[in-house]
């Protein structure tokens, strides 16, 4: 474990060493930001033209502001993702280290869940620039904190099965484009499976709308926590992380 802390500090560090955390961090900021004042803006002036209409409609802060916002924040990560794991092992590899890191005594499962790690902490970061957002609806109303951090879990869960996923690519390749342009492929076919099988019935179409991360987001989203929906994404994350430890194996092998 203590390998594992070690590798993931040195990840980490080596994000805010170069541009790529503060481009990460401040993409996402920006255009959940954006976001977020086009959703206010249009609840406040429909408020207003309610007033003066003489309609005295309750608005619901969760359900028109924050809801849409956090769902529209799963799409955006698709976009930040790959640029999060494109360089985990794909510079490793191109810049010679990755000799360094199979004849050390660490094990490639240290390796890749110390690498891992760092890039969720990362991705924490930048979610951490929507909750800055989040806190002023706290602020200046009572929207409902439960369904907040359900759908915050949503976005944590989604963003680590996504950078598993990352990391297995990043270790197929030394070109950290490739890594980057492999990553958002997948991401992009897990996320449009449930639209391919949206009015199919046949079991081949259900299996692959139960791998849709579409599919498990919707109730995360709504606030709603279900205990299949935990297991499947926590059963990506170990199923990559799985791939990514033999991928490093056989790079032992043929180094």
């Amino acid at each position: 474990m203590r390998n594992v802390l070690l590798i993931c500090r040195k990840e980490l560090k080596s994000y805010f060493a170069s541009p790529i955390a503060y481009v990460v961090m401040a993409l996402f900021g920006l255009i959940f930001g954006s976001a977020f004042y086009t959703a206010t803006r249009d609840m406040v002036r429909y408020s207003f033209q309610a007033q003066m209409m003489g309609q005295m409609q309750q608005m619901n802060v969760n359900e028109q502001i924050i809801r849409p916002l956090l769902g529209f924040a799963h799409t955006v990560g698709l976009f930040v993702l790959p640029f999060i794991t494109m360089r985990l092992i794909a510079e490793e590899k191109k810049t010679g280290t990755i000799e360094l890191l199979l004849t050390s005594p660490v094990k490639d499962s240290a390796i890749i869940l110390g690498k891992y790690l760092g890039a969720v902490l990362l991705w924490l970061c930048a979610l951490g620039m929507s909750m800055l957002s989040i806190a002023m609806l706290f602020v200046w109303g009572k929207p409902d904190l439960k369904p907040v951090l359900i759908s915050y879990l949503g976005l944590i869960l989604q963003g680590a099965a996504l950078l598993a996923i990352g990391t297995f690519i990043s270790t197929t390749t030394k070109n950290q484009i490739i890594a980057a342009f492999g990553t958002f492929a997948a991401e992009l076919m897990l996320w449009l499976m449930s639209w391919y099988t949206s009015f199919e019935t046949t079991t081949f179409s259900k299996v692959l709308n139960y791998l849709s991360i579409v599919t498990h987001m919707e109730n995360l989203n709504k606030g709603l926590l279900d205990l299949k929906d935990v297991v499947f994404y926590f059963s990506m994350i170990f199923f990559a992380l799985f791939l990514s430890a033999r991928s490093m194996e056989s790079l032992r092998w043929r180094a």
